[in-house]
């Protein structure tokens, strides 16, 4: 043997003594050693000695005598020589044909024929195919019978005539058929359609083998598409009755803030049932879905547990739902949109999936976080404005866990907040753009009317779960439960900023609306665009911001021509969307005049941004330049608050300007960057630059 690791080298010894054993127990058992063909084909005497080798299963090879008492001893697998018991099976119980561990029955095969609706002809076809994954005789065996030594797996013909069936048994032959259990649930594969029906193969997949052999492992085909879910906490409501309706087939419609997944899981944690969840739009859109959705089928009838299948989006194929739907496993899909009978041959039973309550979710908040939060803090209270179903809330309360012990601190509601918002969805982020707000209310110049009524609106979006569900304030008419605002004023006068504060103030996001991703020329195209927006809203807990709203929130007008009618169908669309929306949403327009006055009665709460006064505008100077600016001694705020009429956009651009003037020259902002900053914002405004405004200033203004 060559040099190398001595320790390879011994085990490679090992390998070399099991080799040896090997070779010599083939040669004792050969009844032809010298014959030439041997290999080529099976002979008789062949036969005979592979029938009189033992019992089912094979004895494994004799290897080191040493080493094979030391794995009896340890108790690490069988000694040399002793055979692996099969599952379920006493190690000395009979296991040849004879014996009860074949029975039609036994074990795991009387467990699956149950669940299968199998006959005992169908468990007698399944043990037939699966012989040879058992013991390797059979396929020397098989290849004897089917005449063919590459054939090693039997054949429908040879099949049925092991189960004591001739050939041309209809009844029989249709066991082997789509249609019949053992094929729809892909228990058994027949292979080479293009064969005569009598002469295809039959095998079982190895999923199939292993787990009726003892194995668990799961299906490695559906990594990706489906995984095991266990239940956490308290069922939620409606599990209890879901459990009890015995269901087959049953789609949970999902409100925003409803957790259809646990419902189904604890539904079927009823039924002692587990819960595989599928992810049904992976699934669809697989080239090979109708396949793996008969291996899904199978896996739940292998593992005893129900189908959690969702989201549903409606554009699944037929085949999909047939091949899912096939047999008695449950399924339960759910979904936000409503139930399309032509989806599936059988009506589900439907079921609400509705929001908790104030009550369930701070109970659910404080299961989550036992002895981790900071004194006095009520976590139902502190995200009261966020929309999270069970499980969201557990893992908003794990990521906020994760905070506070970065922090070495309790968990604290900036830390609840921050959780709650990485269980937004992304599908927002690809229609609107996301803005994490990092100005507060003291960053606001604003007069005290306007200031108000954003703290208003911030409180109606804190306190709309107790006066809108509990309080029932806006019930009926398929309203729905979100807080609508208008921010009118001109350009710079702080309605965007101001969503920003109102968003960080309920620890929010922001989402900006790109028209570019809303506006389209075709007919409807922008009606479907804006349904996405507010659908992919409504799973997130953020502040939606259509800026220059009246692009697309205009008046309606007189049909005079097909644009015109097709103007007012969207104009009608928004009145109807925004009725309905369940999220917190502002209009911001410079053009308050050019909204229809149809959506004034669907707007909670209507804020006008006046230009700011002279005191307003030396407060936003002071604000804008900020501490950290370095300033000359001749910076004059009240002169640039009395002379120059600017909203706070434009204060906050010429600041800017002034400090990268300022920073080029290498010296503090002063009255000459200040100016030069003001003069090119006027240019950019179209305005002149009189003598009358910038007086002694003027020539730093050109």
């Amino acid at each position: 043997m060559a040099e190398g690791s001595p320790a390879l080298l011994r085990r490679l010894q090992r390998v070399e003594l099991a080799v040896r054993a090997a070779v010599a127990a083939r040669r004792e058992a050969d009844p032809q050693p010298d014959d030439p063909f041997r290999g080529l084909y099976l002979s008789d005497e062949a036969v005979d000695a592979a029938l009189a080798a033992g019992r089912v299963p094979f004895h494994p090879w004799p290897g080191d005598p040493a080493d094979a008492s030391a794995r009896a001893s340890a108790g690490s697998g069988p000694a040399a020589g002793a055979g692996p018991t099969p599952a379920g099976m006493p190690a000395e119980t009979p296991t040849g044909p004879e014996g009860p561990g074949w029975e039609p029955g036994s074990d795991r095969l009387a467990a699956l024929a149950r669940a299968a609706g199998l006959t005992p002809l169908d468990e007698a076809l399944l043990l037939v195919a699966l012989a040879p994954d058992v013991d390797s005789r059979f396929e020397l065996f098989y290849g004897y019978l089917n005449d063919d030594v590459t054939r090693r797996r039997p054949s429908v013909g040879l099949a049925l005539r092991l189960c004591g069936l001739p050939e041309a048994a209809a009844p029989a032959r249709l066991r082997l058929t789509a249609g019949a259990p053992l094929i729809d649930l892909a228990l058994l594969r027949v292979d080479s359609p293009d064969r005569p029906v009598l002469s295809r193969g039959l095998w079982v997949p190895d999923r199939v083998s292993g787990w009726l052999l003892g194995a668990d492992a799961p299906e490695p085909s559906l990594v990706g598409f489906a995984e095991p879910v266990d239940a956490a906490g308290p069922p939620p409501p409606g599990a209890e009755q879901l459990g009890r309706s015995g269901a087959r087939l049953a789609y949970l419609r999902e409100k925003p803030g409803g957790s259809a997944t646990a419902l189904a899981v604890a539904a079927l944690g009823r039924t002692r049932r587990g819960a595989l969840a599928v992810d049904l739009p992976r699934l669809a859109a697989d080239p090979q879905a109708a396949e793996l959705a008969t291996v899904l089928v199978r896996e739940a009838l292998l593992t005893g547990a129900g189908l959690v299948v969702g989201p549903v989006r409606g554009d699944e194929p037929w085949a999909v739902w047939s091949r899912l739907t096939a047999g008695e496993v449950p399924v339960l899909a759910y979904g936000t949109q409503p139930w399309d009978p032509a989806w599936t041959a059988s009506a589900p039973v439907q079921v609400d999936v509705v929001p908790l309550s104030a009550a369930e979710r701070a109970a659910v908040w404080r299961a989550a976080l036992p002895g981790r939060l900071a004194d006095g803090l009520d976590p139902a209270a502190a995200t009261a404005h966020f929309v999270l179903g069970a499980p969201a809330i557990r893992r908003a309360a794990s990521v906020a866990v994760q905070l506070a012990a970065a922090t070495g601190e309790p968990v604290d509601a900036a830390h609840l907040r921050a959780g709650a918002r990485t269980q937004n969805a992304a599908g927002l982020e690809r229609l609107a753009r996301r803005i994490v707000p990092e100005v507060g209310w003291d960053d606001l110049v604003l007069p005290p009317a306007t200031l108000s009524l954003l703290h208003e609106l911030a409180g109606r979006a804190r306190h709309r779960d107790r006066v809108l569900r509990e309080w029932r304030m806006r019930p009926g008419g398929g309203r729905g439960h979100g807080v609508a605002a208008l921010f009118a004023g001109d350009s710079g006068t702080g309605k965007t900023m101001s969503a920003e504060v109102v968003a960080g103030s309920l620890g929010l996001d922001l989402y900006t609306v790109n028209l570019a991703t809303v506006v389209d020329k075709y007919v409807g195209e922008t009606e479907k665009n804006l349904e996405r927006i507010f659908g992919e809203a409504a799973g997130v807990n953020g502040v939606l911001l259509f800026d220059e709203a009246d692009a697309i929130f205009g008046k309606r007008s007189e049909v005079r021509d097909a644009h015109d009618r097709y103007a007012n169908i969207e104009s009608a669309y928004l009145l109807q969307r925004m009725e309905t929306f369940d999220g917190l949403a502002v209009l911001a327009t410079n053009l308050r005049a050019n909204l229809d006055e149809a959506f004034t009665r669907r707007l909670d709460v209507v804020v006008d941004f006046p230009v700011p006064d002279e005191a307003a505008r030396k407060a936003l100077w002071d604000r804008c330049l900020g501490d950290r600016v370095p300033r000359a001694p001749d910076v004059d705020l009240g002169f640039l608050a009395e002379a120059f009429e600017l909203a706070g956009g434009h204060i906050r651009s010429a600041a800017v300007t002034a400090g990268y003037l300022a920073a080029g020259a290498g010296r503090p902002v002063g009255m000459a960057e200040l100016i030069g900053a003001v003069g090119r914002e006027y240019r950019k405004l179209g305005r002149l630059t009189l003598e009358s405004e910038f007086g002694p200033y003027l020539r730093l203004a050109v």
